[in-house]
């Protein structure tokens, strides 16, 4: 058989569409969301390359619309998590010994395919499914999956590339295996692109996967499924189905060839999950791998120093888009009381332009929340500052469910730095600002990093160099991803890396290198040229 050592493509992040009035991308994205929202689709699990129906159906609504049906998915029972570790297992030998480079060209198609034939399925399915509009899904559903395959098969083969020194006499090597089981992928509603990225990173290193997406972000997964499977990925190599969390645990964290779990969700479940390995740490063949993603309270800080409109479009974006409903996006301000006054007038001024309505009218900024429970939290949060004598509203606050789950773009103004929505993640358009003292940068500062148990994002926004490094330093713990004069959402495949420490997560940054290790588990192999045939050493002779 012909070998080579192969150098794959060089990634460049994808080329981020406009969807201007009058663009061929707007007009085909337009023309998709009309032939979705006509027809009603009949989802099934895949398991071992069968569509299995359970005859146990979900509705699917659009947030915005949840009046609409846009199809039904087979709920998975317990049975069906077995049948699909099966699956998986049974495809292991023959996926983890086909040659890198075979791994590689499926996941390199299924990116071209995504940035071509599949884009706006792709993310029509996503404003319809998920709520968002049309440029928050392109940067999703389009960009981000597409630079995830395409730079983890480089890190993939910059993996395989690393090998030991060899002293004279020898050769010394490393084979990167996979891990010896399978890995389960637990996978949020917030963005596509997390969805594909937690399966097929594992995959692409040579893993077999049981995948479970959120139940509101089963609409995009299957467009996902569709995609994997025209590009080639095998039989049983990624299996996706829809059980309970509790089922879903109860048979996977039971089993003995459990080799890892990449999650991203809540950090009350992904404790629980670990606390559940812990427990069965000694029915396992080896010590799972445990990656994840969770929870954030996200902040931007501003310095005396800083420009008032910055700030502002920091606070419009970094808070508001997808409806606040990014792990990244910003809950939590603080603003010197010497720029609040201009800051909120540029921010106030923003909220009044934003339209907000559902994801098929592309002049629509703010879209709707992802659900019925997310919609009553935020709600309940609201309602409870506005007759706290501790916290007020000076923006938004309006809640309607009768169509869609909206939940307008809301500013709360805190008086006690520690008041629950400075505290709380919402994982909404809720920010909560607190007003600070300008010569108290210092010991605000100190505040910020004590206030929340998480530590995904920030931002310091200021002129003022001396003041950046002692946030840049004083915050050093505090955010995964830390942001100098921007926004604290929007990382970007192969530029900023992504992942928070403390309640935040393992860190293990989506999109790196640092991510494709954790599904591999080297061995390390010595080849001797001429070895010794006798055991004395020459210090043993005599002088």
């Amino acid at each position: 058989m012909p070998k080579g050592i192969y150098n794959v493509p060089n990634p460049i992040n994808e080329p981020i569409k406009s969807y201007a009035p009058g663009s061929a991308e707007r007009k085909e994205l337009q023309a998709m969301l009309k032939e979705l929202r006509s027809k009603q689709l009949d989802i099934p699990m895949y398991i071992g390359g069968e569509e299995v129906r359970s005859g146990n159906k979900t509705r699917l609504a659009p947030p915005h619309d949840h009046k609409h049906t846009l199809g039904y998915f087979h709920k998975s029972d317990k049975k069906h998590v077995s049948q699909a570790i099966r699956a998986a297992l049974s495809a292991k030998k023959k996926w983890s010994e086909l040659s890198w480079e075979h791994r590689a060209s499926i996941f390199l198609k299924a990116a071209d395919l995504i940035g071509g034939p599949y884009r706006a399925k792709l993310n029509a399915a996503t404003m319809l499914g998920q709520s968002k509009n049309a440029y928050q899904a392109e940067i999703d559903s389009a960009c981000e999956i597409i630079d995830f395959l395409r730079f983890n098969v480089h890190y993939m083969a910059a993996i395989y590339a690393e090998q030991p020194n060899s002293s004279p006499g020898m050769w010394n090597r490393l084979e990167w295996r996979p891990l010896e089981g399978f890995i389960y992928a637990l996978t949020p509603f917030n963005f596509t692109a997390i969805a594909g990225n937690l399966p097929t990173s594992c995959a692409m290193m040579g893993n077999v996967v049981v995948w479970k997406p959120s139940n509101t972000a089963v609409y995009s997964a299957n467009v996902l499924m569709e995609v994997f499977k025209k590009a080639g990925v095998p039989d049983g190599v990624i299996n996706l189905i829809y059980p309970s969390g509790p089922d879903a645990a109860d048979v996977v964290f039971s089993h003995p060839d459990f080799a890892g779990i990449h999650f991203t969700g809540s950090t009350p479940v992904f404790q629980s999950i670990w606390k559940t390995i812990g427990n069965n740490i000694q029915l396992y063949k080896s010590y799972p791998r445990i990656v994840g993603e969770t929870g954030g309270k996200d902040f931007i800080l501003a310095h005396p120093s800083a420009e008032a409109k910055v700030v502002a479009t920091a606070i419009s974006r970094g808070a508001f888009e997808y409806q606040g409903q990014k792990c990244s996006a910003a809950s939590r301000a603080y603003i010197p009381k010497s720029l609040w006054k201009e800051v909120k007038e540029f921010v106030l001024a923003d909220l009044k332009s934003m339209k907000m309505g559902g994801t098929e009218d592309f002049t629509n900024f703010i879209n709707a929340v992802i659900d019925e429970n997310s919609f009553n939290k935020l709600a309940a949060y609201i309602a409870n500052a506005r007759k706290d004598k501790k916290a007020e509203i000076i923006a938004g606050g309006k809640c309607d469910k009768s169509t869609g789950y909206f939940i307008e773009p809301t500013i709360i103004q805190a008086k006690d730095p520690m008041y629950v929505t400075m505290c709380e993640e919402l994982f909404g358009p809720v920010l909560t600002v607190y007003i600070y003292d300008d010569n108290k940068f210092d010991e605000t500062i100190k505040l910020v990093d004590k206030t929340s148990p998480y530590a995904l994002t920030g931002a310091i926004i200021a002129q003022d160099r001396y003041a950046i490094e002692k946030a840049t330093k004083g915050l050093s713990n505090a955010a995964g991803n830390f942001y100098i004069n921007d926004k604290p959402t929007g990382a970007v495949v192969g530029q900023q890396p992504f992942g928070g420490a403390r309640g935040s997560g393992t860190n293990d940054k989506a999109g790196a290198k640092i991510n494709l290790l954790r599904w591999v588990s080297p061995r390390t192999i010595k080849e001797t040229f001429v070895p010794p045939t006798d055991y004395r050493y020459p210090f043993l002779g005599k002088d």
